[in-house]
This record gives structure tokens, sequence and C-alpha cells, in this order.
């Protein structure tokens, strides 16, 4: 089998893979949570200049674990985009130059497609199923028919779910990041204590809104005062929860799909698991999250699809570019 490795740096982690099949040989994540904890969030400028800092560093980890040489590589992939045009660029031209350098194929990967397909790693590949990916920077439901078959059913109008739990935590001054602060800081509170808006819950199609649960936060700000934190956290954060499950249970009934697969940094949150898991479970629904690791940033999800698209024959030509903007490519 194909030996892949893998590099990701679309945003502030520096991931690099190595995936021999559905075995994963080495999964390293530089996390830059620290450097950007004071600015309030990414700053780009120093997160390219971190992802050429810690490239090597992570490489040289990822190779003495997965216990491999790089002439040992049967091909190398790099996250095109969508993401931060100075941190892809770091990613993309070291994957270009390594398979130059030993003379393997490249292949260009989208972000949101290794999130998408991250659910179906080491269950026996891509199946039949509504996609839900939910992030800091993309909210989306795509009906899955196979491996680069997809069909959007709908996104998110403004705010993606992750960033409004990450400006809602900002408002709230709770410690960045944002968003998973503020679903530790929701355990123990009250999900009924405020009755935040659940915007587009009963629209007719499957598009998101989350900017005015947002500004309904802020307004309420003044009233909050006194006001237990853990109960804001917790009706915001179910406002949130309530409207991304029942549109993704929706879509996996109207489209009559048997499995809902659910990616991306926010299917970390663990009160969207519980609700989930309960709602699929009582309507007889597959539900397929990817661990923890597999959820957040890392260059496995796009070893994955790699993997996938080298075994269809596919690869890139190296003058592909980076794509700050890059869609999903659908029907």
């Amino acid at each position: 089998m194909p030996l892949i490795l893998a590099i990701e740096t679309s945003c502030d982690e520096t991931a690099i893979a190595i995936l021999r099949d559905d075995a994963m040989l080495a999964s390293e994540v530089a996390s830059q949570i620290a450097l950007h904890a004071e600015y309030g969030g990414v700053v780009p400028e120093v997160a390219s200049r971190n992802h050429l800092r810690t490239l090597r560093p992570v490489l040289d980890a990822a190779l003495a674990k997965a216990r491999i040489a790089l002439p040992d590589v049967d091909a190398f992939a790099a996250t095109r985009g969508p993401g931060l045009a100075s941190s892809l660029m770091i990613g993309m031209s070291a994957a270009k130059g390594l398979a130059v350098g030993f003379g393997k194929p490249f292949l260009a990967v989208n972000h949101i497609e290794g999130h998408l397909l991250s659910p179906f790693f080491g269950k026996g590949g891509v199946r039949p199923a509504v996609g839900l990916v939910v992030s800091g920077g993309h909210t989306l439901l795509v009906d899955v028919t196979g491996a680069g078959q997809y069909r959007l059913l709908g996104g998110t109008v403004d705010d993606a779910a992750g960033e409004a739990f990450d400006k809602v935590g900002k408002l709230l001054g709770v410690p960045y990041p944002g968003g998973p602060n503020v679903n530790r800081l929701a355990h123990g509170g009250n999900p009924a204590a405020f009755d935040f808006p659940r915007s587009m819950l009963h629209s007719d199609d499957f598009a998101f809104s989350f900017s005015g649960l947002k500004t309904s936060v802020r307004y309420l700000l003044p009233k909050l005062v006194g006001a237990p934190l853990a109960d804001v956290c917790a009706s915001f954060q179910e406002a949130v929860v309530d409207v991304l499950v029942a549109k993704s249970l929706r879509a996996v009934r109207q489209l009559g799909r048997a499995t809902l697969a659910v990616s991306g940094g926010v299917s970390c949150n663990t009160r969207l698991r519980e609700k989930l898991a309960g709602a699929c479970t009582a309507d007889g629904i597959e539900l397929l999250i990817a661990e923890p690791a597999l959820c957040t940033d890392n260059a496995a999800m796009i070893a994955h699809v790699a993997a996938l698209r080298l075994a269809a024959g596919e690869a890139s030509e190296l003058t592909c570019d980076i794509d700050p903007n890059l869609r999903l490519a659908t029907a």
C-alpha cells in the first residue's frame, strides 16, 4: 500500500501525518494557541512565522514515530485551501519541494473535504451519508454519495457556528479560545436560563445563521451582571446545538440516508455530541463522529483524502497554487 505524507498549515496548527492504507503511522500537531491567546485570535503573520519555525521539528517527529525515512514516502500532500494565504503557502511549498526532490506525486487537498471525510477514516470506506461540517470557519450540510461526490445542501449565511462560539466567548470575557472554554463553562449551567433565538430553525432550507444569536447575547450583556456565567454559556450553547441537530436530522430524513457524518472543531463540543447521539439513536440513524484529534485541524484528514485520490489514479500539478477561498467541489 502507498505511504502518504501530508502537511496541514491552513491556519495556526502545524501538522504532519503519515498514512499507509487505513493505518495512521504518525499524526503530529504543533498548536499555536498560547502564541495567539494574548491577541484574542489568530494573527496571520505570527502564524506563518511559527509554521516556518516548527515545520522541520514536526516533520522529524512524525518520521521518527512512523519509523520511516523520506525516500520511503510514495506521495506528498498538503492543504491547498481554504485558510490563511500566508500559512497555506508554507505547507504547500514544503510538500511540493519534497515531491520534486524525491520524484513522487503531489496532491493538493481541500481542507473542507478533509473534515468532511474524517468520520469515515478507519470505518471501511466512504459511504452515502449526510455530512455536517461545523468549525470556526464553516457550517455546511453536504450530501455525500462517495469520495469526491458531493452535493451542497446548505451553509451559513453569516457567522459559522465556531465563529459564534469564539465571538460570544470574547463578549463574555471567556479566555481564548472561546469555543472550548464556553463548552467547559457550560457544564453545570442551566441551558434554559436564557431564551436565546434559534435562527432559521424552521426555515424550509438547510441554511444556517448565527450572527443574530451573537447579537442577542451582546444586547443582553447589561442584564447579565451577576448572572451565573455557566447559565449564560449553557443557554447560548443550547441555542447553537438545537439548530445544528434539528437541521442535520431533517436533512438525513428528507434524503433518506442512513448515516450522519459529523466533523470539524465544533464537533468536539460535548453537548452537541450528546444531543446528536440521542437524536440519532431515537431515529435509528448511524452517527459517525471523528475522534476529537481528527476533528480539530490535523494532517491525518488531509492524508486520508490524498490516499483516496491516489487510489483513484489522481494527482495534482506542481503548478497548482494555494486558494485561500477554496470551496468544496460539488455537483
